[in-house]
Formats: structure tokens, sequence, C-alpha cells
């Protein structure tokens, strides 16, 4: 989003706690510091978000995160794997 200046602070953090929210309710819990696919999804639809796109998300990244929530369902199965 390139923004150089920190007047957008906490308008940012609310979008980002927002998109993990959304994103955790559609594919299940994950850890935003471990899983880069999660993080990436969340800073895209954050990005959408801000840039009032939103309700193109859903279907841009569609395929991204069913994939999302089959690998988190999947590792919820498997006792040795941790999300």
């Amino acid at each position: 989003m390139h923004i150089s200046h920190s007047s957008e602070d906490d308008n940012l953090k609310r979008l980002l706690s927002l998109s993990i929210e959304d994103l955790q309710d559609k594919c299940g819990y994950f850890d935003i510091e471990k899983n880069g696919r999660a993080k990436e999804l969340v800073f895209e639809r954050t990005r959408y978000t801000y840039n009032d796109a939103l309700e193109y998300f859903d279907d841009n990244f569609l395929s991204q995160i069913t994939s999302l929530g089959l690998s988190i369902a999947l590792k919820e199965g498997d006792p040795d794997e941790a999300v």
C-alpha cells in the first residue's frame, strides 16, 4: 500500500485484525506468525478493504482461501502437526 506516514496506523491495525478474524472464521485457526499463506491472505484482504474493494476479495482469492482452509483442517487431524 506504500503508506509512508503513521496517521493510518490505527486504521490499518483495525483492518488487519478484522481480516485475521474473517479468515479464521472461514478457514480455521492459524498463527499469523507461523503460517505464511495465511499472512499473505490477511495482507491481501486488508489491501482490498483499504481500497474499498472488499466485495472482490473472496472471488479473486477463492482458491487460496479454500487451500488454506483445507491445509488447516488436515493439520488439525494430524496429532504430530502444530497449526
